[in-house]
């Protein structure tokens, strides 16, 4: 509870003096629960350094963070490491050494044509001698003081921070697919780094989560740690179409679909669109029935991502002059949006600001 507290109150300190002009909005009443909906730290703190760093992963603990997510790829050397993607080139700056020039290829990446540089080109010692950028330096400008900071952390040291500061892991397994058919399985050494932590059991503090379906069910016969299912607001699972199922995701979110899930996995974890739509003109429409039906199906409901500039955010809340060249990048009114999901049901959020998440789910429950 005291960290809570704190976490609140450096939330509204990192924000500035936003959360003062801010219009309050009106109360939601949460859905009735056993416990509070998790606030999972996205990629870190994505909002304040760049993501996918122990720096990121520190700055959601302090924050408030009740799980961090690493978004997991291999290496050369069949080490798991966390990135956003296995090409490299906008998070690292790999492009600055000469001697990883030859490294630059193009690849298919789950049916998608991409160039660049590719982690499972790398042995981790060659990847450690990179240090991470940020991403989208244009939103986040002030992320770019930290480049050059932080290295590529492996899954395992995200693990052993997520343990020395009592918060849990919530790994995302990328193109499962893709790493099988080179030889680099990603399921085998996430459970061996879990297990080797003493993390094995159902209620330990982990959910592994993945877009693609084959390797979730894979991993229910290897693991009793909750599962998630991603479901993106369009499209279908990549290991549906290498295979021509004609099946989407929209399949999976139907009371069949969501029962079909729940026979391997524990969850799902949504794009909030698909809680609560948008119209043609990108204002919200009434929200749908998902939450209700994963429940009735026995699975948790997390959503993904609250974040807090204003081209990242319903245009319901979205706040300032839309001609200002800083408006995409503005604070808008993430506050209200966050009451709106906690309103409906949800079991957790990813955040890019997990501090925001964690000071409005102190003020709702």
């Amino acid at each position: 509870m005291i960290r809570r507290l704190l976490s609140a109150a450096l939330a509204v300190l990192t924000t500035g003096t936003v959360a003062v002009v801010l219009q309050q909005p009106e109360p939601a009443t949460a859905e009735p629960r056993g416990r509070e909906p998790v606030v999972i730290g996205h990629r870190g703190a994505g909002a304040y350094r760049p993501e996918h760093t122990l720096l990121s992963y520190e700055t959601a603990i302090a924050l408030g963070a009740d799980y961090i997510e690493p978004d997991l790829v291999s290496t050369k050397d069949h080490v798991l490491v966390a990135r956003h993607e296995n090409e490299i080139g906008g998070t690292t700056d790999v492009e600055s050494h000469p001697e990883f020039a030859g490294r630059r290829t193009t690849k298919t990446i789950d049916g998608v044509s991409i160039t660049g540089w590719f982690t499972e080109d790398f042995t981790l010692a060659e990847l450690k001698t990179l240090r991470a950028e940020e991403r989208i330096p244009d939103l986040r400008p002030n992320n770019t003081a930290f480049n050059g900071l932080a290295e590529i952390p492996t899954f395992d040291e995200v693990v052993a921070l997520a343990k020395r500061s009592g918060v849990g892991v919530y790994p995302e397994t990328k193109h499962p697919s893709y790493f099988d058919s080179i030889g680099l399985s990603l399921e085998e050494p996430l459970i061996e780094v879990l297990g080797r932590h003493g993390w094995r059991g159902s209620r330990d503090p982990v959910f592994i989560q993945s877009f693609e379906t084959a390797n979730l069910r894979e991993l229910r016969k290897k693991t009793r740690l909750p599962l998630i299912q991603l479901i993106t607001a369009t499209g279908a699972p990549y290991d549906w179409v290498a295979a021509g199922d004609p099946r989407t995701y929209d399949t999976m979110v139907t009371p069949e679909g969501l029962r079909d899930v729940a026979d391997y996995a524990d969850g799902i974890g949504v794009d909030t669109r698909r809680i609560v739509p948008a119209g043609p003109d990108g204002r919200l429409l009434p929200p749908t029935t998902l939450v209700r039906d994963a429940h009735r199906a026995g699975l948790k409901v997390h959503t993904w991502t609250v974040r807090n500039e204003n081209a990242q955010l319903p245009v319901d809340f979205r706040l300032g002059d839309p001609a200002s060249p800083a408006y995409p990048r503005a604070t808008g009114n993430v506050m209200g949006w966050l009451e709106r999901l906690y309103s409906l049901g949800v079991d957790g959020v990813f955040a890019d600001d997990p501090g925001m998440a964690n000071a409005v789910r102190a003020r709702v429950f």
